[in-house]
């Protein structure tokens, strides 16, 4: 058996996956260690062209331990939520034959062999950006190819639920609904796909990077803080999200735009409505994140029915779903009205993504973000209303398809030699 004779192959398979936001949020766990929630939940998949963790899995009889490295670092790979992954996925493995290289494992062999994980964010790790969902979505599904999972994708979103609640939903692209189940086991907490990518292709999504720095309260333990001392979260829970699902439901099933903005708008508030009813209250929104609503507020008043609809998760940065290519240019121009870059800024890192949204926005540099008139909606004085430096870059995308492989060798993280990182 190869797993046994000395051989010092590596086996490694690499893959991509996006990152994704919760218009109906998903806050409050009711079992800490299956990470099993108190609501439902609904995500848009973002463009992992965008937004997306790529990682490489390796194999090998040489490797002596399990190793993981995050963006360059090597970290621990010893938390629950790692290990609940391994053992599921371990589990589940079946047996694996590459007679061109020699290789073989049985279903027995990888209990015993260890591997290395080497996986890369294209967007700041702790900003906010869901990008735990990504990684724990891409760790599961790249082992799952290599470990000859046969799995089908709502099975494999019960394993990365237990990695990272909302990594079940970035097992999909689209649209995808997280049904928190009834079991104690947690087998009908799984992901499903309400619809893909291109059901709804009219939408474009801008994102305000506000801070990119570490939030101050984590997910995990705001959530654990917010069951225990909210009163809202019961109601939330029990009474609001569950007609808010069957509502977002079928505004997207029929691309209902204004029921869409206005289901989106209001359960990012209340979710934050229940952080600060938190003992101690937790602020994830600061005070650009406040003013990018009352941007877009006031400009959706101003035209009557909603152009853009904001969602925010656990931290400072805006997510802002336009509900056409138009409204999104005309978006653009009012963020880089209020939100313009610091002078000495470059525009190609301040505006990043689908640039083609700046082009039709008609803007080529910095000289034209500073020439730009204030929008019609703002009635008082427009040079008080800028607030230069106060976003750190924008990110233009779009909803997206799920998680890939990428065969091209030369887009491994890893070393097939060494089974390192290169």
């Amino acid at each position: 058996m190869a797993a046994e004779s000395g051989e010092k192959w590596v086996l490694a398979v690499t893959a991509q996956t996006p990152t994704n936001i919760a218009v109906i949020k998903y806050w409050g766990k009711r079992d800490e260690d299956l990470i099993l929630p108190i609501n439902d939940s609904i995500s848009v998949t973002l463009d992992p062209g965008h937004l997306c963790t790529t990682t490489s899995v390796a194999v090998s009889p040489a490797f002596t331990h399990d190793r993981i490295w995050l963006n360059g670092k090597e970290v621990s790979l010893s938390g629950g939520r790692y290990q609940n992954c391994l053992r599921e996925l371990r589990s589940r493995a079946t047996d694996y034959e590459d007679e061109k290289k020699g290789i073989k494992i049985t279903k027995k062999d990888w209990e015993k062999l260890r591997v290395h994980i080497v996986s890369y964010n294209n967007f700041p790790t702790a900003a906010g950006l869901a990008s735990s969902a990504a990684g724990l979505a891409c760790l599961v599904f790249s082992l799952a190819k290599l470990m000859n999972v046969k799995e089908d994708h709502s099975k494999l979103s019960a394993i990365a639920r237990q990695g990272s609640g909302s990594a079940c939903r970035s097992l999909y692209g689209g649209f995808v609904k997280w049904i928190m189940g009834k079991e104690e086991n947690g087998s009908d907490s799984i992901a499903v796909q309400l619809a893909d990518e291109k059901h709804w292709d009219d939408l474009v999504i801008i994102i305000a990077v506000v801070s990119s720095r570490q939030k101050e309260t984590s997910s995990t333990s705001g959530m654990r803080d917010t069951v225990e001392t909210s009163a809202l979260i019961k109601h939330r829970a029990k009474e609001v999200v569950p007609k808010r699902i069957v509502e977002m439901e079928e505004a997207i099933a029929k691309r209902d735009f204004p029921a869409f903005s206005r289901l989106a708008c209001a359960d990012s508030n209340q979710f934050h409505a229940v952080c600060l009813d938190t003992l101690p209250p937790i602020f994830y929104m600061n005070d650009t994140s406040h003013r990018i609503i009352s941007c877009v507020e006031k400009w959706n008043r101003h035209e009557g029915s909603p152009q853009v609809a904001y969602t925010f998760d656990a931290g400072p940065n805006a997510v802002l779903i336009s509900q056409n290519r138009k409204a999104a240019t005309l978006l653009l121009q009012r963020l880089l009205f209020h939100f313009p870059p610091q002078s000495d800024a470059d525009l190609d890192s301040y505006v990043i993504g689908d640039k083609t949204i700046l082009k039709d926005a008609g803007i080529q540099g910095i000289k034209d973000i500073e020439a730009l008139t204030p929008p019609p909606e703002i009635k008082e004085n427009a040079s008080s209303q800028r607030f230069r430096g106060d976003v750190s870059y924008f990110i233009c995308t779009r909803p997206g398809r799920g998680p890939i492989m990428l065969t091209d060798e030369s887009k491994s993280l890893i070393n097939p030699e060494t089974g390192l990182p290169k």
